[in-house]
């Protein structure tokens, strides 16, 4: 039988079908809530379990009141009542399957290759800037990536692939993968969406190739002519892990609201520029975020130290999105 999931402190309520997640069941309902990978690992879709009794993927059976509920992993086995951290009306999701076809494979770094992929002829799907899609792999597995592209170019996916040692996807499949072969996609996911109803400033935080969702934002902005003022932040062990700097170069010279300061950990001794944790770089320029909109997206670890000491520094928690790249298979950390 189904049961009922409230929202605490507001009037919203919605089924949940037998064996189905809370995020799954309130996406169906029409309701959006903060989440990433999906799995359970990047703690994003993080919220409290205030009344009722549900099983939980790696915690068994949870009754309320508990905290730090994952409810991408969230069952519930009677009528519950949760408190996420952020809960919004939005239209379901329309997702598709699509067998997209490879169309070009490119090194942008040691470690980073950009996967071009078709969709077949007169198919377009629709998504929103910084969204992700999933590739599945043999045996049912899946591993999300970031779309690069923007809305407006449809057609297809542009993906930045980190290649990890081992990786299923990025260190087996992409090397034997040639123009022509076709992959199983399904898109759009995630709700690491620009808030196009706010007129905020907005600090844009990257590390590795969470420049991708970064790319599709902001690419979109020029799109749709807007101005709102975004500043990127680009964090990087060396100069060549920013496999794209020329591009954010480029869009500061060119556009008035755009601002691009990479920062890098592990720089050379010729490096000019500002070094260290690129969440602290930021903290350096805007002692006070309160009047700010953050979106950070890369390395779980930046992403997390980022939440706790920008809300220090005076950030709305709601007013920070985040996309913690981490692994799509069972358990593992970070992305493949």
């Amino acid at each position: 039988m189904s049961h009922d999931v409230r929202v605490a402190g507001s009037e919203i309520v919605f089924g949940c079908e037998p064996g189905e997640t809370v995020l799954d069941a309130a996406e169906r309902a029409g309701y959006a809530m903060p989440y990433s990978c999906r799995k359970g690992v990047c703690s994003t879709c993080e919220g409290g379990l205030t009344a009722g009794t549900c099983e939980v993927r790696g915690r068994g059976t949870v009754e309320g009141p508990a905290t730090g509920v994952l409810l991408c992993q969230t069952r519930p086995v009677s009528s519950v009542e949760i408190a996420p951290q952020r809960i919004v009306s939005s239209e379901p999701p329309a997702r598709r399957t699509i067998e997209a076809k490879v169309h070009k494979i490119t090194t942008a770094a040691p470690d980073v290759a950009t996967v071009a992929l078709r969709f077949p002829a007169g198919v377009r799907v629709r998504f929103r800037a910084g969204q992700y899609l999933t590739v599945r792999l043999p045996g049912g597995d899946t591993r999300n990536y970031s779309m690069a592209n923007p809305p407006h170019q449809n057609d297809g996916a542009l993906l930045h692939v980190r290649r990890v040692p081992g990786g299923r996807f990025s260190g087996g499949l992409l090397d034997g993968l040639t123009k022509g072969d076709t992959l199983t996609v399904e898109l759009p996911f995630g709700e690491f969406a620009l808030d196009h109803d706010s007129d905020r400033p907005v600090v844009l935080v990257a590390t590795g190739t969470g420049f991708a969702p970064v790319k599709s934002m902001v690419e979109d902005q020029i799109k749709r002519s807007g101005d709102r003022s975004l500043h990127l932040y680009w964090g990087a062990r060396s100069r060549e892990d920013l496999y794209l700097a020329e591009l954010p170069d480029r869009w500061a010279q060119k556009y008035d609201w755009f601002s691009f300061t990479p920062v890098l950990s592990r720089p050379d001794p010729a490096w000019p520029g500002r070094c260290g944790y690129v969440h602290r770089a930021v903290l350096a320029d805007h002692a006070d975020l309160g009047s700010h909109d953050v979106y950070a997206c890369g390395n779980p670890d930046m992403t997390a130290a980022a939440r706790a000491d920008f809300a220090a520094a005076g950030l709305d928690p709601d007013r920070f999105f985040c996309d913690a790249f981490v692994a799509s298979g069972d358990a593992q950390p970070i992305a493949g």
